[in-house]
């Protein structure tokens, strides 16, 4: 992007951290490169550009990594961001416990922390937190960019405010100014599935898509969904909450107080319970000794990769729902590349391939065909990542999602 094309009508000092924004992204983006070409791909002038280098090698955000190629005259010096140049935190707020990273600024995971949930909710989950934060600070010997968060619930994202988190007992918690204050560290925080959508659109090799959808599939279901390189969170920051739409027409009550929603089919706590359910009366099934020792998620991937009858039974039925689902993604948004992440991609391609059928015996043809889904390429701390992927955004301005 050329700086003509933002400048517009911008002040001096919005003029300077522009400026500053196009060349670091330049310089971030292109791994090595010379003023010269900075200067070439920002269109600002070569005073300018080499302003901003100074002040970028004072941060030690920009380092020097010795000469380029000479093409007649003296070799250009060449430059890069070094991804330890700055270390940011990012936490995930999930079911069972709180997870949390310390990351780079290429997404590299230096540290993993977690602490237990074990059933607290309101208050106590949030002194967990706290703890887990404290630990991630002190474990840290770079300069700090901030703190990013993913967390369940509907996230205002522009204050940090948890509107509502059903599992944790959050409401209108100003959970991005109670962090901001402990730390003294700029915070931002977002819905843990959006979290996901930025750490694979960032940092999950997907070069030519500028749209995605990002499907988290673990004990509850949500989308994040990018759409032309930016998050889209819906008019009530609620977009992607796929899980607690009424999909059939049963008696299963969901955690949002409805029931039928996706998330007590397609879920790994409901094919978990479906299971518990029908195994006792189904002495054929593997599943049916592990009744006594409580079966788990484990036991059911276990049968399904062996061949048992009854978790292929169970794990169709969830993919199918989980594909019509999809499905209606694909007829709203037509978006081109639709990515599942979460503890039911486990189950491997054999599910993957359910949900395919699926989504495209549901959705239009045409647009069916020309979509991809797929499984994530992001293997660690997902949310957590993401959540990082968010603060570089907003505080550096040199991840791809803005």
């Amino acid at each position: 992007m050329h700086a003509s094309e933002i400048l517009g009508k911008a002040t001096h000092q919005q003029t300077r951290q522009i400026n500053h924004r196009l060349v670091l992204r330049t310089i971030y983006d292109r791994g090595s490169v010379s003023r010269a070409d900075v200067a070439r791909a920002t269109g600002l002038t070569r005073s300018t550009v080499s302003d901003v280098v100074e002040q970028l090698l004072g941060d030690g955000l920009v380092r020097e990594i010795g000469r380029g190629r000479s093409t007649g005259g003296k070799a250009p010096i060449l430059l890069e961001v070094p991804g330890d140049a700055r270390h940011l935190i990012g936490l995930d707020v999930g079911d069972t416990q709180i997870s949390g990273a310390i990351v780079n600024l290429r997404g590299e995971v230096r540290q993993a922390l977690d602490v237990p949930l074990e059933g607290r909710d309101g208050d106590q989950a949030l002194e967990r937190l706290d703890e887990l934060l404290e630990r991630l600070l002190a474990a840290t010997d770079r300069p700090l960019l901030g703190v990013g968060l993913g967390t369940p619930g509907l996230i205002d994202t522009s204050t940090g405010t948890v509107r509502w988190a059903v599992n944790l007992d959050w409401r209108d918690l100003p959970l991005g100014r109670h962090l901001g204050e402990r730390t003294g560290l700029p915070v931002h925080v977002a819905n843990d599935s959006q979290a996901a959508a930025l750490a694979e659109y960032t940092f999950g090799g997907h070069p030519n898509a500028r749209s995605m959808v990002v499907i988290r599939v673990g004990r509850g279901i949500g989308a994040g969904i990018v759409l032309d390189g930016r998050l889209h969170q819906g008019d009530g920051f609620g977009a992607g909450e796929i899980g607690h739409t009424a999909v059939a027409d049963n008696y299963r009550a969901c955690r949002c107080g409805s029931t039928g929603c996706l998330e007590t089919i397609a879920s790994t706590r409901a094919v978990v319970q479906r299971a518990r359910e029908l195994a006792p009366h189904a002495p054929e099934s593997v599943l049916h000794a592990t009744v006594v020792d409580g079966l788990t998620f484990d036991d059911l991937v276990r049968a399904f990769e062996a061949g048992d009858e009854l978790a292929r039974e169970i794990v169709v039925d969830a993919a199918h729902q989980l594909g019509r689902a999809v499905g209606a993604l694909v007829g709203a948004l037509n978006v081109r590349l639709i990515v599942l992440v979460g503890e039911m991609t486990r189950l491997g391609d054999p599910w993957l391939s359910v949900v395919r059928r699926e989504a495209h015996r549901s959705a239009l043809a045409l647009l069916a065909d020309d979509t991809r889904i797929e499984i994530g390429r992001v293997e660690r701390n997902l949310v957590a990542v993401g959540a990082a992927a968010l603060l570089m955004t907003h505080e550096l301005g040199v991840s791809p999602v803005v």
